[in-house]
Formats: C-alpha cells, sequence, structure tokens
C-alpha cells in the first residue's frame, strides 16, 4: 500500500489557518508540493515559509477570494507556472455565518457562494488540467447529516456538499479523476478553541458525550483521511463520504445508550 504524496500538486483552499492549514501540512509531509490559498497574506506566507522548511518539498501562497473566478484563474495559472501539473484540489473553505431560518436573503447567498459554488467552480477550474489519477477532496462535515436547531446555512451547504461530491465523481470518473468527501465532527479549530475559551480539556469534557471516542478531533487527524484518499492507496474510492469524526454519526439521538439508562437518569433527577 502506497499512501506517498511525492510529487504531487496540491492545492488547499482556506488553508491559512485552522483545519485548512492542518491539512496543507500533512499533504506536505506527504510529499506533495502545496498552494496555500487564502485571504490572510501574512498567515499564508508564514505557512509557506514553515512547509518549505522540509527538504525537497516546494508551497506557494496565492491570495485569493473564492468568490471571484478571475483570482481563482490567476491560482489555476499561477501552480501550472510554478509546478506544471495540478494533481490534488482539496476544498476546504468555508464561513460559519449562521442565523437559522431568520437569516437574510444575503446571508443565505453568502454562504453558500463560499461553502458550496466556490468549490464547484474551483473544481471546474482545475479539471481540464487534471489527469488520470487526480483527486477533489471535498471538506464535508456531520452538520450536514443532522438536524441542527438554530442553524440552517452551514449545515444546508455541507449537505449539499455531499451530494455535489457523488454528482462530480460519477461525471469524471470515466476521466480516471476522483472525488471523494471527508466530514469531520468537532475538531479542535480556531470556532472551537474560542467556544472553550482555549481550553482542550474543557472542549473534550464537553465533546465526549457525542463522541464515543471521547474527545475533540485534531485537524492532523483529518488531514490524514484527505492525504489518505488522495494517494494511490485509495485508488478504488470514489463518490464517498469518509466519516472523521469520532464516532459521532454512529450515534442516535440516544447517544448510544438504552432507554433503561435515559429513564434512570430521569428517575434519579426527581
Amino acid at each position: 500500500m502506497n499512501a506517498s504524496l511525492s510529487g504531487k500538486v496540491a492545492i488547499v483552499t482556506g488553508s491559512t489557518q485552522g483545519l485548512g492549514a492542518d491539512i496543507a501540512r500533512v499533504l506536505s509531509a506527504s510529499g506533495a508540493h502545496v498552494v496555500v490559498v487564502g485571504r490572510n497574506k501574512d498567515a499564508g506566507h508564514a505557512l509557506v515559509w514553515e512547509l518549505t522548511e522540509r527538504p525537497g518539498v516546494k508551497a506557494i501562497y496565492c491570495e485569493v477570494d473564492i468568490e471571484q473566478d478571475e483570482q481563482i484563474d490567476q491560482c489555476v495559472k499561477t501552480t501550472l507556472e510554478r509546478f506544471g501539473r495540478i494533481d490534488i484540489l482539496v476544498n476546504n473553505a468555508c464561513i460559519y455565518t449562521d442565523q437559522g431560518i431568520a437569516s437574510t436573503r444575503e446571508q443565505w447567498h453568502q454562504t453558500l457562494g463560499v461553502n458550496l459554488i466556490s468549490a464547484a467552480i474551483f473544481s471546474q477550474k482545475v479539471l481540464p488540467h487534471m489527469l488520470r489519477g487526480s483527486v477533489i477532496v471535498n471538506l464535508g462535515s456531520v452538520g450536514g447529516k443532522f438536524g441542527s436547531a438554530g442553524r440552517a446555512l452551514y449545515p444546508a451547504s455541507k449537505a449539499a456538499m455531499l451530494q455535489l461530491t457523488r454528482s462530480m465523481a460519477v461525471t469524471v470518473a470515466p476521466q480516471g479523476i476522483r472525488v471523494v468527501a471527508v466530514s469531520p465532527a468537532w475538531t479542535w479549530s480556531p470556532s472551537v478553541e474560542s467556544l472553550s475559551e482555549g481550553s482542550r480539556a474543557h472542549a473534550d469534557a464537553v465533546a465526549a458525550p457525542l463522541h464515543p471516542l471521547g474527545r475533540v478531533g485534531d485537524g492532523a487527524e483529518v488531514g490524514n483521511a484527505v492525504a489518505f484518499v488522495c494517494s494511490d492507496a485509495a485508488s478504488w474510492i470514489t463518490g464517498a463520504d469518509i466519516p472523521v469524526d469520532g464516532g459521532y454519526s454512529a450515534l442516535g439521538p440516544d447517544q448510544g445508550v438504552s432507554p433503561r439508562v435515559w429513564f434512570s437518569r430521569a428517575n434519579e433527577s426527581k
């Protein structure tokens, strides 16, 4: 089994921070040359500096607003000029603005524009340059699989991303190109770090009842799954969603315990 990405060229959107940066790090450690895509120029250049400290691995930064087609075109052009190929696209960029059913039309358009439509357009732009064996990875989420009170935009965008993955996969399969979704659950990231006030122990404690493995995930664990599906070791996988969620999606609303336990808890609280 060969999970090496040596010599491959990967574009990772939204990779100047958080999960995207962690994915970029794992792809780089697996031997891929990485194009860091985002709007934070300082963070982008800092990550490129970090990645290129590894001998034999190259990285560049492209400042891109993924809602602007001409900026995507320029990123694709720059990548081809620098590396001569594109083997991997990771559609990771997303925003979390969500006021549920109270969200405005503008907020709907903005979230779907970033989380879904830009992923489709970026894929459209790179596909003509991809050869047999290339891979597109779309970041899904457990949020796109279950109901979520008080939210609408983000879950809808991620549910649509999973469907986009299936449709794209069967469309480009005759070209020998694979499309796979990777869906994390709660992952240590800027948003979770903020909610937990910087305490990983607190985040793990809050997450434990919802994740059978008893903690939030690490970005590198999601990155490892992305690297695997991009490798030749996953050459027979396409159109699928790979859950990287600590068992989150294996639980039902009963959190994996029987009615006897729920009644026992209710009786104890009387």
